[in-house]
């Protein structure tokens, strides 16, 4: 794998403010969700340098009885979050205890069908102390193709999420309900990258993904589910198989710090409905890299 170091100084704090752009911020988290000083630091170093980190997949998506070939991207940065708006922090220094450490994926897939093409990306924001903070804030999920698009919300509320929904389907949108605060199948891939030993193993409450969601037309609901881990072939899987629904979710990742997601299998009604394998990985301020002198970065990630 490929990186790109970039280091920041100690006056990096002053330097996001003039920046004013995606840049990554937030504090390391406190003991209650990293265990140990150690882990404590690895993940500071790793994750607090002012550098997001950007993957590269081979995608394999089924859609409409056929596999589809494209490519996935799943981009992992640390960000300073308002806990009462949910939105991003402009001015973390003010927040004081409205700031929040948030983990932010942003997942994103494409694939061809036939003459068309389908876009779809989610972002999921995760608190690092998952120990003070046992849900994710916020999830967005959009989904383009030449029929139209959809875009759903999920907000923590006290115990509930409150979800939003828009859909070009009738019987889909505009809709807005509460559902109960379980695990989001759509944290695990943060929750893996934060703290694998966070996640609860066992039965277990899940909200199905987003993405699984839209492409099959199914209700938001929590379902009972089993979750376990299991280590083979130099690589620690996460298992997930939903009790009565026909869908098991497997991620693959490294068993050490920082816990790259490598592979990943979707499982519905039998067939694999999704499969993603690593193409590269790198580390890099990327949004400062949106110039066309950078374009070669595209190259490096083997993106089309």
């Amino acid at each position: 794998m490929q990186s790109i170091s970039c280091f920041f100084s100690v006056v990096y704090p002053l330097m996001i403010i003039l920046m004013g752009s995606c840049h990554p911020g937030g504090n390391p988290a406190g003991p209650n969700s990293l265990r140990g000083e150690e882990a404590l630091n690895k993940f500071a170093a790793y994750w607090y340098k002012g550098e997001g980190e950007l993957n590269s997949y081979r995608l394999e998506q089924s859609r409409y009885g056929e596999m589809r070939e494209g490519e996935a991207v799943m981009v992992f940065v640390t960000e300073d979050f308002s806990k009462s708006k949910q939105v991003k922090l402009d001015n973390p220094a003010e927040a004081g205890k409205d700031k929040v450490s948030v983990l932010k994926l942003n997942h994103l897939r494409r694939f061809e069908t036939g003459v068309y093409d389908y876009s779809m990306m989610e972002s999921v924001f995760t608190p690092v102390n998952v120990g003070e903070y046992p849900h994710s804030l916020k999830t967005t999920t959009t989904s383009q193709d030449w029929c139209g698009h959809t875009f759903t919300q999920f907000n923590l509320d006290g115990n509930d999420f409150s979800v939003k929904t828009f859909s070009y389907f009738e019987e889909e949108g505009d809709t807005e309900k509460s559902v109960d605060a379980a695990l989001l199948e759509d944290e695990l891939w943060n929750r893996i990258r934060i703290s694998p030993e966070s996640i609860p193993t066992g039965e277990v409450d899940v909200i199905p993904g987003t993405f699984y969601v839209r492409l099959l037309h199914k209700k938001i609901a929590p379902k009972k589910a089993r979750i376990r881990f299991e280590e083979r072939d130099e690589m620690k899987f996460l298992v997930l198989e939903y009790l009565h629904l026909d869908r098991t979710i497997t991620i693959g990742f490294e068993p050490e710090f920082p816990h790259k997601i490598l592979t990943w299998t979707e499982q519905d009604g039998g067939q694999i409905s999704s499969r993603g394998v690593l193409k590269e990985s790198i580390k890099s301020a990327y949004w400062q890299k949106n110039s066309a002198q950078y374009e070669y970065l595209r190259d490096t990630l083997q993106l089309r």
